[in-house]
């Protein structure tokens, strides 16, 4: 009886000890099941998303890949740009005004403090034409044509910098219809001899699939040509405005050594100064043919 008794216990013990087993088996499919659906979910709408631009590329060809190199490169040229007049603060005028306004009341310490190391290229300019002026070699003429000089090589390369890339805009905004020009052509080619190819047989449908396919490309020159011009336009304003106002500085810094010199420009105060009548003191024939030979 006790045998019977053990064996039934052993018997029942093996048959938990399956059941147990196989529930871990239906178990773990289940979860793993339920975990797939979760990454696919995530990569499902990128999919969706990315598919009629996959398509679209497809049918455009070569042209149409081209064509996105371009926009990429130039958007990396308009951002960079934008990130470089940023760093040198083209549109600051604080620091220029309040330099001329010192420079205007003869503190030239105050208007070089003003300045500091400011990074803009008026202020750079202005800082060098102070300095210039404040040497002894520039108070002969010679001297003030050497400044000269120097400022307008200054301010060149500092426009260059600025201009810097400009061009390859311009050569982006230019060539892009062009080239969705040249796409739409080849598609159009594409499309007749697809249409000459079926002979008697004439599908509608096959031209009219390639004449979209072909526009596709001109839509897309377009697309990338239209807001390049426009950005570029609008950089190489900024650079004008630029140069406009290295212009300006410069020319106010050398109109107000001449027109109120104090006595650190008494040189050049002294070769701008002209006798007048009233100077020379003679009465009589002789003094008024010498004042006027001197005035």
């Amino acid at each position: 009886m006790n045998d019977q008794q053990t064996e039934t216990l052993s018997i029942a013990n093996e048959t938990a000890i399956d059941a147990a087993m196989q529930s871990l088996q239906d178990t773990e499919p289940l979860s793993s099941a339920a975990v797939v659906p979760d990454a696919t979910a995530d990569i499902t709408p990128l999919q969706e998303t990315l598919a009629p631009l996959i398509d679209l590329a497809g049918h455009g060809g070569p042209v149409l890949l081209v064509l996105a190199i371009m926009s990429v490169t130039a958007l990396t040229i308009v951002l960079a740009k934008l990130w470089q007049f940023s760093r040198l603060r083209l549109n600051a005028r604080q620091p220029v005004e309040t330099a001329l306004a010192c420079w205007s009341q003869g503190d030239a310490d105050a208007a070089l403090q003003a300045i500091g190391e400011n990074r803009q290229p008026s202020a750079r300019l202005v800082a060098e034409a102070i300095r210039g002026l404040r040497q002894a070699s520039a108070q002969s003429a010679a001297g003030l044509d050497l400044l000269r000089e120097e400022l307008t090589r200054s301010a060149s390369a500092q426009l260059e910098q600025l201009r810097s890339w400009l061009r390859a805009l311009e050569v982006i905004a230019t060539l892009s219809p062009l080239l969705g020009l040249l796409g739409t052509v080849l598609g159009m080619i594409e499309a007749f001899r697809q249409l000459a190819s079926s002979g008697s047989q004439v599908d509608p449908s096959v031209l009219s699939g390639g004449i979209w396919q072909a526009l596709l490309t001109t839509a897309a020159g377009l697309s990338v040509a239209i807001p390049v011009v426009l950005l570029h336009s609008w950089l190489e304003r900024r650079v004008e405005r630029c140069a406009h106002r290295m212009e300006d500085a410069v020319t106010r810094i050398f109109t107000r050594s001449l027109s109120d010199p104090d006595p650190m420009h008494g040189p050049l105060a002294a070769a701008q100064q002209r006798p007048t009548i009233s100077a020379v003191g003679a009465s009589g024939e002789a003094g008024r043919r010498a004042a006027f030979n001197q005035a």
